[in-house]
């Protein structure tokens, strides 16, 4: 299983988390085996919010065989989007949870849960839950 994490420069397991997904620097993506065991950490450049806006992130975590990804905050399109390619949304709080090994501390013991639409962020990350 892969799994994308939000993380600013330069990424990686000891990476603070972003924020917001849309607000990242990059993507830490974590593959792990059938027992939750790191087997692997690369990263992934964002693209830019050009023409495709929020679906660009989106197809890339899709392209790259991510199966779940762990937010602090994200909108209701990206939201939909990975719904659309068959990616979990789980929400972790950055405050508690803030760096990239942590969140796979938490994931990997099941202690995160997965998002609901009714906690989407407002627009330009504002009001999330």
């Amino acid at each position: 299983m892969r799994i994308a994490i939000p993380t600013n420069n330069p990424g990686g397991m000891e990476a603070s988390r972003s924020d917001h997904f849309g607000h990242c620097d990059v993507f830490t993506v974590v593959e792990v085996d059938s027992d939750n065991k790191v087997t692997s950490v690369e990263t992934l450049p964002v693209p830019e919010h050009g023409a495709g806006g929020c679906m660009l992130p989106v197809n890339t975590l899709k392209d790259a065989g991510v199966h779940a990804i762990v937010v602090g905050g994200i909108g209701a399109r990206p939201m939909q989007g990975f719904s659309e390619v068959g990616i979990d949304v789980y929400w972790a709080d950055r405050n508690e949870i803030p760096d990239a090994a942590s969140v796979m501390e938490k994931f990997s013991a099941g202690q995160l849960p997965i998002m609901n639409v009714d906690q989407v962020c407002g627009g330009g990350g504002k009001d999330c839950h």
